[in-house]
């Protein structure tokens, strides 16, 4: 790969957020032996496999401020074209005189202003190779809060897909993405599909009891009032205990509780591409069927029925715990909505965990959901494939490209309203935990399926061929 032996990573955002950026860094420090500089913001931290890794080396940029809510609205557009330009002459600064010179840049689209610009001009005067990876189009994401016919997001659109016809090489995210580049924009991709890396898998039960020790405070925690949750919690929830709200430990044996909820994990950005309320709404859905199936009233007095469940009674279906991981605009917004709901089968938690946990937990849950529709609907969320890594089963927002990674019945379902969602998760949970034979079904489906996908994998024979190729060949 060139006397020098070095690439660079460049992320225009939140290095911990951007998790296929991390890989492609590890891959080319472990499977390519080369020195790595990755040049992103700050904020979330990245896995411990980065952060521990001698050959990557991190440089943090400034981040932007956020944009004041009381902005006046005539200042909106002076702050479009104030932010990129800022960007831009920092951008430049750390590729050109801050990392040292690389044979190649691989650079996250989107955003595409000021990234794509900059990276192209720091690789021409470092005469170093120049690959694309795209997640998605920058100019459908512009568009969600400006409207497909403004200017700027046309202007976007021209500056996204001049300078990305630009670039030695492209890897893009799905066989539909690669098509729409290839037709529309004049420009040949790889496909690299996103594959969990090797500490994405099936958590131990050792595991699961550790991890939930360590969050058994805010899993007994309402966001609310009481729940059907917070409602058996023990008097005292110490850091360190035997019982914990799934497990049990007797001596140096650990079994997980028949009586517990079902653990349903959700990751969101909550951004407006991912409607959260689909999920509140196939919650309230969710409750009020099965209390309408087991013949229960209206009014009766939920604190009997948490009662009967502390006791060890069990249901045909089983309590919902939807644990919501992830930072985003609208976190707050919905947090205030689920303090409203009242459910007597149903309970919320939010929170952010560290990278290590994240894994431990989609591996330690019973279902996942994504909300993820895309804003070109030609991207695949990186999310369902973490959770397929853990061997968990999804329940997904339909859209145009999405079967290419979820196989209806095989690793998950699809639906399209908060009523079909509500209606797979009365199929999957009936006879929860022992006999339900849709869910076992679907979780040895995603077993079988992602036993032998794994990002080292599919880099290896799709984006380090590209990336030798365009280093080698590049003046």
């Amino acid at each position: 790969m060139g006397k020098r032996g070095r690439a660079c990573v460049v992320v225009l955002g939140d290095l911990g957020r951007s998790p296929r950026m991390q890989y492609h860094a590890l891959s080319l420090a472990r499977q390519a032996s080369l020195e790595v500089d990755i040049v992103a913001y700050g904020g979330s931290e990245p896995h411990s496999a980065v952060l521990e890794n001698e050959s990557i080396h991190i440089h943090t940029m400034m981040q932007w401020p956020k944009q004041p809510r009381n902005l006046p609205k005539i200042l909106y557009p002076l702050m479009l074209l104030l932010k990129p330009i800022i960007q831009f002459i920092m951008l430049l600064w750390f590729l050109c005189f801050k990392v040292p010179s690389p044979d190649v840049f691989i650079v996250q689209n989107p955003p595409s202003v000021p990234t794509l610009v900059a990276v192209k001009w720091a690789s021409s005067l470092r005469k170093s190779a120049f690959i694309v990876d795209w997640h998605n189009f920058g100019y459908t994401l512009l568009a969600l809060s400006l409207g497909r016919s403004s200017r700027f997001v046309s202007l976007y659109r021209w500056i996204e897909k001049h300078y990305g016809q630009m670039a030695d090489g492209s890897l893009c995210v799905t066989r539909a993405m690669q098509h729409e580049l290839a037709q529309n924009w004049g420009i040949k991709a790889t496909v690299l599909y996103d594959q969990p890396p090797e500490f994405f898998r099936p958590t131990s039960l050792e595991e699961k009891h550790k991890l939930f020790c360590r969050l058994n405070r805010s899993l007994y925690h309402p966001l609310g009032i009481q729940d059907c949750v917070s409602a058996e919690a023990p008097k005292v929830v110490g850091d360190v205990q035997n019982e914990t709200l799934f497990t049990t430990q007797v001596g140096t044996d650990i079994f997980l509780k028949p009586n517990s909820p079902a653990l349903v994990v959700s990751s969101t950005s909550w951004t407006p591409d991912e409607d959260f309320g689909i999920l509140l709404e196939a919650a309230v859905m969710y409750d009020r069927r099965v209390a309408a199936l087991l013949d229960e009233k209206d009014s009766s007095d939920e604190g009997v029925l948490w009662n009967e469940i502390s006791n060890g009674r069990q249901y045909l279906y089983p309590r919902l715990l939807f644990i919501i991981t992830g930072k985003g605009p609208e976190k707050e917004k919905y947090e205030e909505k689920i303090k409203r709901l009242n459910l007597k089968r149903v309970a919320f938690r939010t929170m952010w965990l560290p990278a290590e946990d994240y894994p431990l937990l989609l591996g330690s849950a019973d279902l996942g959901v994504c909300l993820h529709t895309s804003s070109s609907g030609l991207d695949l969320p990186m999310k369902v494939v973490d959770m397929f890594g853990c061997g968990l089963p999804v329940c997904a927002v339909s859209f145009s490209c999405i079967e290419e990674l979820v196989k209806v019945e095989k690793n998950g379902l699809l639906f399209s309203s908060s009523s079909e969602l509500a209606d797979e998760l009365l199929l999957l949970f009936k006879g929860f935990p022992d006999d339900c034979e849709s869910l076992n079904s679907l979780r040895n489906g995603t077993m079988e399926m992602g036993s032998s996908a794994r990002w080292a994998t599919e880099w290896e024979e799709h984006a380090k061929p590209l990336i030798l190729e365009v280093s080698q060949n590049h003046p």
